[in-house]
């Protein structure tokens, strides 16, 4: 491979593993509030309880997430300089007001929320968790902001060339961002929903039946129950908004290779970009139509009307159909668990339980599929229509990059499994604190 490709591999691999911390981070202080919420106006006890386990969970995630954050940041330096070179005085700015508006609260009142609940009044804590929970959506305010700029560039001229903003309303608010920042805020909520749920729902397993177990499980099966039909909304209106603004990639999506009215939506196929054809399709004949263009002989541009200027077909194709599945699958679990709860006052059966054990972390696949897709669709450009990739790359050798992007694999592949087991030693431990309590309490 040369510099280039390792290079898009070696930022893909950063962005994969950092995005995964903030997807839970986000919605988890939301979660975090309206456990304390709950508890100040119950004063059940089991609602502190959970607050106690996830809060532990909240402050892993966000430190794994600020530390592989700094590690991507480097990447700008050294392996894209052109990147900040052509588009720096938009770039710049929002990152830095992502620093000052973002993080500089969360910083200032994680320490509170994380240790304050014994040494500060329970309404300055509630407040900081408040605080913090603003700053995790500031964050994703400001980062999906540049985001969504790069693929719907506006507000700016080019000078000397160099883009110039002329308008930061345009510049923050271009066409793609609110479709985005929804479908993220989204996400976020489903992946915190699935995890919670799914991690109670293996304390429960193991016989760790207190209330806050399942209050949480419950928690997390109503979350998700609400939040996938609005996701399948979102991303409807995002993917409508995408064809009007990038329509190479929705036909990569799509695996539409011809201009097609009526085109019909591929189940499954086999995409050859040499032959420029798809083999073992399997489609539904206008469906494709009636979703993009809501309108059964809708024409939807193919693949061959951007030829040389359209991304990969085949990881979009198939990222796609990974995060749509997914989310089908999302809907499912979710809503036969939540029509379980209703109907029976007995909790969950055991199936279903290891149903949404296994789906603890399937918010994780769904968004770096949809991921993959949104920003692979972005190639053969960096900024959509403005810089190439290519125009930004650095002159550091394939073998250097090569190194270093092995070495990230390997830690990250550590980092992450070590996570995933110290979220539910996390979840095991807290069940012997609960015992603890409860003789304390007999005790007295």
């Amino acid at each position: 491979m040369d510099a280039l490709i390792l290079a898009r591999i070696q930022f893909a691999a950063n962005i994969s593993f950092h995005i995964l911390f903030p997807t839970i981070t986000i919605a988890l202080a939301w979660v975090l509030l309206f456990f304390k919420w709950r508890f100040h106006r119950t004063n059940h006890n089991a609602w502190m309880q959970a607050y106690k386990l996830w809060v532990k969970v909240f402050a892993l995630s966000f430190a794994m997430g600020v530390v592989s954050g700094i590690v991507m940041s480097f990447q700008f330096g050294t392996n894209w300089p052109g990147f900040m070179e052509r588009v720096g005085n938009i770039a710049g700015p929002m990152l830095a007001y992502e620093v000052l508006t973002a993080f500089f609260l969360e910083a200032a009142f994680l320490g509170i929320m994380l240790f304050g609940a014994d040494r500060v009044s329970p309404r300055v804590h509630t407040l900081a968790t408040f605080l913090v929970a603003i700053g995790t959506t500031l964050s994703a305010f400001w980062i999906l902001a540049l985001n969504s700029w790069m693929h719907t560039p506006a507000g700016f001229e080019i000078r000397d060339g160099v883009a110039h903003a002329t308008d930061w309303f345009a510049v923050v608010f271009n066409p793609s961002f609110p479709y985005r920042l929804t479908h993220m805020l989204l996400a976020s909520g489903l992946t915190v929903a699935f995890l919670v749920s799914g991690v109670s729902a293996w304390r429960w397993l193991r016989d760790d039946r207190g209330e806050d177990v399942r209050l949480s499980l419950a928690f997390g099966v109503r979350l998700a129950a609400l939040l996938i039909p609005l996701q399948i909304l979102a991303g409807d209106l995002h993917g409508l908004n995408t064809l009007e603004h990038q329509p190479a990639k929705v036909a990569a999506m799509e695996g539409i290779w011809e201009d097609e009215r009526g085109a019909g939506l591929r189940l499954f196929a086999i995409p050859d970009e040499t032959a420029r054809t798809n083999h073992a399709e399997i489609q539904i004949p206008y469906l494709a139509s009636l979703i993009l263009q809501h309108s059964i002989d809708g024409e939807i541009q193919g693949l061959n009307s951007f030829e040389g200027e359209h991304p990969p077909v085949a990881p979009l194709f198939y990222g796609f159909r990974v995060m749509v599945g997914v989310g089908l699958l999302m809907l499912l679990v979710s809503w036969s668990a939540w029509w379980q709860l209703r109907r029976s006052a007995g909790g969950l059966p055991n199936w279903l339980l290891r149903a949404l054990v296994a789906m603890s972390f399937s918010g994780w696949l769904a968004t770096l599929a949809g991921w993959y897709v949104t920003e692979i669709g972005r190639q053969p450009y960096l900024v959509y229509g403005v810089l190439r990739t290519s125009e930004a790359a650095s002159a550091v050798p394939a073998s250097m990059i090569g190194l270093s992007l092995a070495l990230y694999l390997v830690v990250y592949i550590a980092l992450l499994i070590s996570y995933v087991r110290v979220v539910f030693l996390l979840a095991e431990k807290a069940r012997g604190e609960r015992s603890a309590v409860r003789s304390d309490l007999q005790a007295a």
